[in-house]
């Protein structure tokens, strides 16, 4: 393991929401506009949640509460912002599974567990394994065999992605080899997909779903544990031959590190009220996704910290990791 992902898991496990003294400070709070980071750009996937969980939560705490799209580098410019900021509870900024594989590449430099602070884990969101619809194979079992008679190719978004290292977890749990193609971005490998240029991707719900129901794309499998309303005929991965496989987009809010325990708290609960309301269930469930249980700070600590520790394992053995200085 490298002296960046040693760093990394130690200052993780030490990690958990500072128990401050901030009485007087939860008392009052809000007093003043909260600003939301979001490290993806207006009208992205996660910028469409965090501004529908945001009206909602200025009418719980009483408060505007403004969305701050910070796109670039992977989240990068988001989470230094939000790690740099007053920890008084008025900045807030979204994390995203694909941060944390970021972070282990180096592109965000933030050491997002020791720099902030877990507030809430708010929802969670499967992909769909595809494929060319001129592939012959209508399941994950039939995948697999093919892939040991044949050489096959996928796309994914790019190098480091969530999709590219949940593709390679699959490859190794199934024990097969399938040659990965990277693109810039899920549209430029959707259409190569489509055309029959790659075999298979791994891509979003949101994305790929219209696609398969109208037959421009195979769908193979659910990377949840569980099947979803949107694609309820779709069996998982984990059902169709690789026991315990997980791959879940999942989206949560932080806090700069020293933000008073009480409104931390204040915030989760809130937060945990608004995207389990039925209203908020049924939108997430058009597309494929599912409200978090409630789940403590600590809790949500824990998932970035597993999160870290599982990818951290596939990076090395792909050779992603980036030389350092002795």
């Amino acid at each position: 393991m490298g002296k960046r992902l040693m760093m990394i898991a130690a200052t993780a496990a030490m990690c958990c929401v500072p128990l401050v003294n901030a009485k007087p400070a939860a008392q009052a709070y809000p007093i003043k506009p909260v600003r939301v980071l979001v490290g993806t750009p207006a009208g992205s996937g996660s910028d469409l949640m965090t501004r529908a969980v945001s009206v909602r939560l200025a009418e719980r705490l009483g408060q505007s509460v403004v969305v701050d799209n910070r796109a670039g580098a992977s989240g990068a410019i988001s989470l230094q912002i939000g790690a740099q900021a007053a920890p008084d509870g008025y900045t807030l900024v979204t994390l995203s599974a694909q941060n944390v594989t970021a972070m282990l590449l180096g592109t965000v430099t933030t050491n997002i567990p020791q720099e902030l602070a877990a507030v809430v884990m708010m929802l969670s969101q499967p992909y769909l394994l595809v494929a060319t619809p001129s592939l012959p194979v209508g399941n994950v079992r039939e995948l697999i065999a093919l892939a040991k008679a044949k050489p096959l190719v996928y796309a994914s978004s790019g190098t480091g992605t969530v999709v590219h290292l949940g593709m390679e977890l699959l490859s190794s749990m199934a024990g097969i080899e399938i040659t990965h193609v990277p693109y810039k971005g899920s549209g430029l490998s959707m259409i190569d997909v489509m055309g029959g240029r790659v075999h298979l991707s791994i891509t979003n719900t949101l994305t790929a779903t219209p696609l398969v129901r109208s037959g421009k794309l195979k769908g193979l499998a659910i990377t949840s544990p569980q099947r979803v309303q949107a694609l309820p005929d779709l069996p998982t991965v984990a059902e169709s031959g690789v026991p315990g496989y997980d791959l879940r987009s999942w989206y949560g809010l932080l806090a700069p590190r020293g933000t008073p325990a009480p409104v931390v708290q204040r915030l989760n609960s809130e937060v945990i009220t608004i995207v389990n309301s039925p209203e908020m269930k049924a939108r997430l469930a058009t597309d494929g996704a599912e409200a978090a249980a409630p789940n403590a700070p600590a809790q949500f600590q824990e998932l970035i910290v597993s999160e870290a520790k599982r990818w951290s394992v596939i990076i090395k053995r792909l050779g992603l990791l980036k030389k350092e200085a002795s």
